[in-house]
């Protein structure tokens, strides 16, 4: 592994960062001042020391983790929780999101360290899909089914999002949907919001625009209340974790990732 590689898995810092620690002779490879990034060391037998520390090879890592509402992805924040602070137990350095989830969306995120891995993901030739499930205020007709299915507009521009998969679940009333959309949101006093239509499903993209899901669904006149990532490729989120818990993925989850 190339000694700058190492140092950025490690957490010490960025790569455009760590090589400038390492040409001002602030690395050493087995006692030895080393001042070319692109060294390449052994990993799991070499002592690596930074500012005179050992730096221990943590190896790679890959969570899933079921995120709750209410919380950011972002390592850290002054005012606000992050998806971080669920992690404290654990060595994060090094360690980050694969993608985003919005603050008041839910379901699975994936953790790591692996470059690479976040890469074959995140890359937007890649078309790796990427499974929602709604409730949304409003209704779907066919044709509304059709333009999500073929491509809507989101924003200013001529771009049209990538086909998506579509599946109507339920239709009903904001009052069939009450445990989705909370009390706070919709008061039973509100006779005439309470009675309005909505409609549940899945929408699956290919894309990772910001807000596109719930962009796409207002594109048709529908607004989304609720909102939760159930799958990334062929792994679904785990429903035995608990909103807020995290686990190691599986060999065969990451085999199936990191085949994409």
């Amino acid at each position: 592994m190339r000694l700058d590689k190492f140092l950025a898995e490690a957490g010490i810092g960025t790569r455009k960062t760590i090589r400038a620690y390492i040409q001002n002779g602030m690395v050493k490879v087995n006692g030895q001042v080393i001042v070319k990034p692109a060294v390449e060391i052994e990993e799991k037998t070499d002592i690596i020391m930074y500012l005179d520390k050992v730096v221990k090879y943590a190896g790679k890592v890959y969570y899933m983790f079921n995120k709750p509402q209410g919380c950011i992805t972002a390592r850290r924040d002054e005012s606000q929780k992050t998806v971080f602070d669920y992690f404290k137990n654990e060595n994060m350095n090094g360690v980050f999101h694969v993608g985003r989830l919005d603050k008041d969306t839910e379901g699975l995120l994936l953790l790591t360290n692996d470059g690479e891995f976040e890469h074959g993901l995140m890359c937007p030739n890649k078309h790796v899909d990427k499974k929602y499930y709604f409730c949304a205020l409003g209704s779907l007709e066919d044709s509304d089914i059709n333009k999500l299915k073929n491509g809507v507009l989101i924003g200013q521009g001529k771009i049209l999002t990538k086909p998506a998969k579509i599946k109507v679940e339920k239709i009903g009333t904001c009052q069939d949907f009450q445990q989705y959309i909370g009390n706070e949101k919709i008061s039973e006093k509100d006779f005439k919001v309470y009675k309005q239509p909505m409609v549940s499903g899945y929408l699956t993209i290919k894309e990772g625009r910001k807000h596109q899901v719930k962009r796409m669904l207002k594109a048709v006149g529908c607004f989304v209340f609720y909102l939760k990532r159930v799958s990334i490729g062929n792994v679904f989120l785990d429903e035995a974790l608990k909103k807020g818990e995290y686990r190691f993925l599986t060999d065969s989850e990451l085999q199936m990732l990191s085949g994409l």
